[in-house]
């Protein structure tokens, strides 16, 4: 008779199973929680820069080129064009003010100066013949008011004597009547010519007072075209250097052409070129220096010019003390200018590493150098040797401040 055979709970095969499955689960909670699974890439230590993270006295400047100019300059511009007759004083020669530089000649211009002044003095000649008319005209109602009133008065005085007559019948009516008749006409004359001679007074006077005004106009037009001749001197209009261009006799210069200019020679001031995305951060009182026979010297902008150029404006700075004395118009400086108040603050070199990475994310190295990982950060100011760190960064802390161009998209060095 058959007999039931019990099979065994705990069979090698399914312990064997059961630890493969364990195995295999313990593996992949490795993997998830312990491995780390980041793309790594092996670089050679020597060839990246690694910088210190610090907190410091953070300054933002820039770095600009300066040119020493003098503090005043006054160009010299021909008013009027012509022929070079005579120069006076050359180029770098110290004048002073309303000093003859030079002369031009200009013939067609001499020749309209002449019928501009035989005109002007004709004009002048009708407006003192026009006062004369009206003086005359005057001179002659004032002759016919003084008879009118003369005729009047002698006929008056007749009248009244012949009334007198008239009422004791000493003379006939007639010549009474005869008498008033030619008095009331002497009298009605006078009114009449009185009346022509006031509102004559009044129209004169008005019309002496514009030909008055038209005449000083005149003149002062004529003083004016008489001046054109004299802006063929060129002269000094301040004391200083002169620096001209080069002017010879017979030479021909056009109206408005600049001959050179005249500077003052008691200090100087820096202008400077700065790229316009500066604009809206650059205001008057900032302050600035460079070095100079071993000295630093310190400036501040007294001056901005908005007007943008091939993406640039300029500005002016002025020595805060006494400017070196062997300074030269147009020598160049390295110009350290400031933009803001110093701050303590995190900061990290400067380095190729931003051109990558845009100041959003670097790799720091561990403590025990051997490798970089990658981190978030925020960059905030800026200046030619140092970012300042906002947030991502402690003091102390390892970067790889080089270009990592090389990198690809790894997120782990290994630093051989």
């Amino acid at each position: 008779m058959d007999r039931q055979i019990e099979k065994k709970t705990w069979t090698p095969k399914r312990i064997f199973t059961i630890i493969a499955v364990l195995a295999v689960v313990t593996f992949g909670i490795y993997v998830i929680w312990f491995m780390d699974t980041r793309s790594t890439m092996a670089i050679e230590q020597n060839k990246v820069t690694i910088s210190e993270v610090n907190e410091d006295v953070f300054q933002e400047y820039l770095q600009v080129n300066g040119t020493v100019q003098p503090i005043q300059t006054s160009y010299l511009d021909a008013i009027e064009g012509g022929v070079v007759q005579k120069v006076m004083l050359e180029s770098g020669a110290m004048v002073e003010a309303g000093d003859t530089i030079l002369t031009l000649t200009n013939s067609g211009l001499q020749l309209q100066v002449m019928q501009q002044t035989s005109g002007l003095y004709d004009q002048i000649n009708n407006v003192r013949n026009s006062r004369l008319n009206l003086e005359q005209n005057t001179l002659n109602l004032q002759e016919q008011l003084a008879n009118a009133k003369a005729q009047m008065e002698i006929l008056r005085a007749r009248y009244e004597r012949q009334q007198q007559l008239f009422e004791k019948e000493l003379i006939s009516e007639e010549e009474y009547h005869n008498t008033r008749e030619n008095y009331q006409f002497q009298k009605r004359r006078h009114e009449l010519t009185y009346e022509s001679f006031r509102k004559d007074s009044i129209q004169s006077i008005s019309q002496l007072r514009q030909l008055d005004d038209s005449e000083e106009r005149m003149y002062q037009n004529l003083e004016a075209v008489q001046q054109i001749l004299d802006n063929l001197t060129v002269t000094a209009p301040i004391s200083g250097q002169l620096s001209t261009n080069e002017l010879n006799q017979g030479q021909s210069i056009s109206s408005g052409e600049r001959l050179g200019q005249i500077d003052i020679l008691d200090g100087y001031k820096i202008r400077l070129a700065i790229d316009e995305y500066y604009l809206a951060g650059i205001a008057t009182g900032l302050k600035g220096s460079f070095t100079f026979n071993e000295q630093t010297h310190e400036l501040e902008i007294t001056k901005i010019y908005p007007v943008i150029n091939n993406g640039q404006f300029e500005v002016d700075m002025e020595f805060i003390s006494q400017a070196p004395g062997n300074l030269r118009r147009g020598q160049t400086v390295r110009i350290r200018l400031e933009l803001g108040d110093s701050i303590q603050a995190i900061q990290i070199p400067r380095g190729g590493f931003y051109q990558n990475t845009g100041g959003n994310w670097v790799f720091i190295v561990d403590e025990t150098e051997n490798k970089a990982y990658k981190r978030s950060i925020r960059l905030g100011r800026q200046n030619p040797d140092h970012f300042e760190v906002q947030s991502g960064l402690s003091p102390g802390e390892k970067v790889i401040t080089s270009s990592y161009d090389a990198f690809g998209d790894n997120e782990v060095l290994v630093l051989e």
